[in-house]
């Protein structure tokens, strides 16, 4: 926690001018009960008018200055606390946004969605209260100790009995309270877990009538959150109703130990009043501090997994230089080799091959024989574990990640829209492409007939990931994005999987008039997609098994063979 704090920095003025007014408001709460004792010893018991008058407007005056201290002591601890709170969602983020997919797979999304807001919050709360209290329960337990013992030092030793019990309560709760609070973040982790993928696969359920059995998983995270949450509750509820016997006891120990003090005429009733306020302000002092202690551990936990977050270095380091000009469109495999984290075989083995200007590279091969696992090497999502990956004759890890990735038109296997227009879709891929460019892309990429039937036109507006399209109309959208985006290599993983084959074949016609600017690599699992390729590479568990073209390749491998017989049957070898 002390190391995020650090993120308080900037704010320190408001910090300051929160100590400043908080002690000038704890000041007037402790002088106020002394003044008024004084009204009951000095002005009520001997008549003077004049005395009472003037001090209750000394009163007023205290409890006006007093009270606008606190308000505005609050309003900067709200102020600097949400600022603290938006710099350090910040920087979490900006962190989260550098990982490499190796991180992601290490944490999880739903835990990184929860360390981004609900621990972030927990922190930002902890932070207001802190500095709303941490000055000011200290200050008000020392002062309100050294007025009561000046007030009547034999009355002060009720205090000794009940302060020890008070500290024992506050030390067993935070004892018990902190590994819950750990706990409760976790559980947190995992209900957000169940449920995102509840919510994302909603179709999958229903299509296999599992709503029950998900409703029933839920219910098992649900629940045992749940449990763990009102295990803290019963303990908050204990706590506080013990805390207030203490209090309530003490100042009954007080009244009575002060009218036998009274009736000894070793104490005065004004004195006595003033001291039973001045127990008031130590036990609800320590109250505050038994708050504290309760927030602080479950902000702990958040803390070390918010510390987890930014201390974890991305294992892809950003390169520094920027790419040559002298080459263009040129990418090159040597002896390339990747192993997931914890895979036992790599998932490509010795992969080589090169693509210049104007070719299209087409890989195909069966499921999991690792073609989409080529182009996050190549973006640099993951890294590689041997060889060597060049771009126009530069290796890809001396490169800036964002000089690396202009270089690439990316249409994923999944297509991934955004809510939004179908022009914000697309510019999303160039910021700076007209209108015009945005209409050329999408008529090359078959979907300007569905846009130029919408009355909105390019402001049709669409869901949350594009949920009122069609996954055909997705996957064109997706292609006219990296269109816009005129990179020198385009890669399709598997882009036209949802086409019809009239609307394939008059897409990739279009793209054949784009090739020469640019070069192409194309994962697919239809051959008559990827048949006119310059190069196809078929990929077997991680290998290249066969490389060259169409008419080659059925001669020479016998994979790529049975893949063609599969799909177009004998005729295939005529």
């Amino acid at each position: 926690m002390i190391r995020l704090m650090r993120f308080l920095k900037p704010y320190y003025l408001e910090v300051i001018g929160v100590l400043f007014l908080t002690l000038i408001g704890v000041f007037s709460e402790l002088f106020l009960p002394r003044l008024m004792g004084n009204i009951v010893d000095k002005g009520i018991s001997t008549g003077d008018t004049v005395f009472i008058y003037r001090t209750g407007l000394l009163m007023l005056i205290i409890a006006v200055f007093g009270t606008a201290a606190t308000v505005y002591s609050r309003y900067l601890s709200a102020t600097s606390s949400s600022a603290y709170g938006r710099d350090l969602r910040s920087a979490v983020f900006t962190k989260v946004e550098n990982f490499s997919l190796n991180e992601f797979d290490k944490m999880g999304t739903s835990s990184m969605i929860t360390r981004t807001t609900n621990d972030i919050n927990q922190m930002q709360q902890v932070t207001i209260m802190s500095m709303r209290m941490m000055v000011r329960a200290p200050f008000m337990l020392i002062g309100g100790l050294i007025m009561a013992i000046t007030t009547n030092g034999e009355l002060s030793k009720v205090l000794l009995i009940s302060a020890p019990i008070l500290i024992g309560v506050i030390a067993l709760v935070g004892y018990k309270g902190f590994p819950l609070f750990k706990e409760i973040q976790r559980k947190i982790d995992g209900l957000n877990k169940v449920l995102r993928e509840e919510l994302t696969g909603i179709r999958v359920i229903r299509a296999f009538n599992k709503t029950s059995y998900e409703e029933k998983r839920f219910n098992t995270a649900n629940r045992s959150l749940t449990d763990t949450a009102l295990k803290v509750a019963r303990l908050m509820a204990l706590m506080m109703p013990l805390l207030s016997l203490v209090l309530n006891f003490t100042v009954i120990g007080v009244i009575w130990y002060g009218s036998i003090l009274i009736s000894g005429f070793n104490l005065e009733v004004g004195s006595l009043m003033a001291f039973i306020q001045y127990v008031s302000q130590i036990m609800f002092s320590l109250i505050m501090v038994s708050m504290i202690f309760v927030a602080i551990p479950r902000a702990s936990a958040s803390a070390g997994r918010i510390n987890e977050v930014l201390d974890l270095e991305t294992e892809i380091i950003d390169g520094k230089e920027y790419a040559s000009t002298k080459i263009k469109g040129e990418l090159e495999f040597k002896d390339v080799s990747f192993n997931y984290q914890g895979a036992e075989t790599p998932a490509v083995c010795d992969i080589s091959f090169k693509t210049k200007l104007g070719e299209t590279t087409a890989i195909i091969g069966g499921t999991g024989s690792g073609k989409t696992t080529l182009l996050n090497l190549i973006m640099r999502f993951y890294d590689i574990s041997n060889g060597e990956i060049l771009l126009n004759g530069q290796n890809i890890r001396d490169l800036k990640h964002e000089e690396l990735r202009r270089h690439f038109g990316l249409v994923s296997q999944k297509p991934l829209l955004f809510t939004g227009t179908i022009r914000d879709n697309v510019k999303f891929g160039n910021d700076e492409a007209t209108d015009d460019e945005i209409v050329n892309a999408l008529k090359i990429a078959q979907i300007y007939d569905f846009v130029k039937e919408k009355e909105e036109g390019l402001d049709y507006v669409l869901s949350q990931g594009g949920k009122n399209l069609s996954g055909g109309q997705k996957q064109r959208l997706s292609i006219a994005r990296a269109l816009v985006r005129k990179p020198e290599i385009y890669l399709f993983d598997d882009s036209f999987s949802a086409l019809d084959f009239k609307t394939d074949r008059m897409l990739r016609d279009n793209l054949r008039e784009i090739k020469k600017d640019s070069s192409m690599i194309i994962i697919a699992q239809r051959v008559s997609t990827i048949k006119d390729a310059d190069n196809i590479i078929v990929l077997d568990e991680g290998n290249i098994v066969g490389q060259g073209r169409h008419n080659d390749l059925m001669k020479s491998s016998d994979v790529y063979r049975e893949i063609v017989l599969s799909q177009l049957g004998e005729e295939a070898l005529i």
